[in-house]
């Protein structure tokens, strides 16, 4: 099996700026298995909050080269290397040049149903509150939108202002760790006030205590405290959903695998992206065939997507086709 690795960089429509800063391009690392005629994909985004980086993602992904030439495949790959974003490239890639091979779909081997058509949210990037109100008012028709929030001060404005442009839309709120315990009860206040269904990550990963036993006025979703299924224990009590993000569980493997356990522990399921392009999001759409909530708009965020990408009518994605992925 043959392997090439490399760094791309996709520009972005417009800034996308979240409480940990702003960016102008979506950075990934893509992977290309071959072998016996056949070729398999696979995308992901290193993500400087868990320690990565475009550079040492592709130095562990060159080392895999002798472990792929004598055979190296999904189940052994879970052991060779810890879930993140080198894995989850790998990964995917093994399913794609699998399902070349056999002939068949990647939901098939993954024993699964025929993915259908599913609605994303649409991201509204964190700025001032005119600037977060104009931007609504682009997407208003959009019938689910995702509001970044999680500044030092004025999230409730922020969340008014968006209500106001957008009175039909289904509101979900990320603050992204951007809360602390002073400001949660007033910030989940005037997100119930504007009818927001659903909150990711209100306080930092392993500072958030403040939500064991609070009473929570809408559901609260896991982003940075949940990666793998050896998370969930430290979730009960503090939140009620979970959001599954490949580059977070390592690569499809991981995610249905933790998709199982989060069910089986009661939890609410999304599922989630980076920015990036149809090729990262293709294997996502299997897992959100089991979510509640789906927010896999990373190629509407971009300038231009890769070729064969995602079809979006709207804000309804539908699966990839097999020049794609899978």
């Amino acid at each position: 099996m043959e392997l090439s690795v490399q760094i791309e960089r996709w520009p972005l429509a417009s800034a996308f700026t979240i409480s940990r800063g702003s960016k102008t391009e979506a950075v990934v690392v893509t992977v290309e298995l071959r072998a016996w005629g056949c070729r398999g994909r696979g995308e992901c985004v290193p993500y400087a909050r868990y320690g990565e980086t475009p550079e040492a993602v592709v130095a562990v992904i060159e080392a895999t080269r002798p472990a792929l030439r004598n055979g190296l495949d999904r189940t052994a790959l879970q052991a060779a290397m810890p879930p993140g974003a080198a894995r989850n490239a790998l990964d995917c890639a093994l399913w794609d040049l699998a399902a070349k091979q056999a002939g068949r779909r990647a939901y098939e081997l993954a024993g699964l149903g025929a993915p259908k058509p599913l609605t994303t949210a649409y991201t509204i990037s964190l700025a001032a509150p005119a600037a977060m109100a104009e931007a609504t008012e682009r997407a208003a028709l959009r019938p689910l939108l995702k509001v970044k929030l999680g500044a030092a001060e004025g999230d409730g404005a922020r969340i008014a202002a968006v209500r106001r442009a957008a009175p039909q839309a289904t509101l979900i709120v990320d603050a992204n760790e951007g809360w602390n315990e002073t400001n949660l009860a007033p910030n989940l206040a005037a997100c119930a006030e504007a009818g927001v269904t659903l909150i990711e990550q209100p306080l930092p990963e392993g500072r958030d205590a403040a939500l064991a036993g609070l009473k929570r006025p809408i559901p609260v979703c896991a982003d940075e405290s949940v990666h793998d299924r050896r998370s969930l224990a430290a979730l009960a009590g503090k939140y009620d959903a979970v959001n599954i993000k490949l580059d977070k569980t390592g690569g499809l493997t991981g995610a249905l695998a933790l998709v199982a356990e989060a069910e089986r522990q009661g939890f609410r399921i999304m599922a989630g992206c980076m920015v990036a392009t149809s090729l990262a999001m293709a294997p996502a759409m299997l897992v959100a065939q089991r979510a509640g909530v789906v927010d896999l708009d990373g190629p509407l965020l971009l300038a231009k997507d890769r070729p064969d990408g995602l079809r979006y009518d709207g804000s309804v994605v539908y699966p990839a086709e097999t020049a794609l992925w899978g």
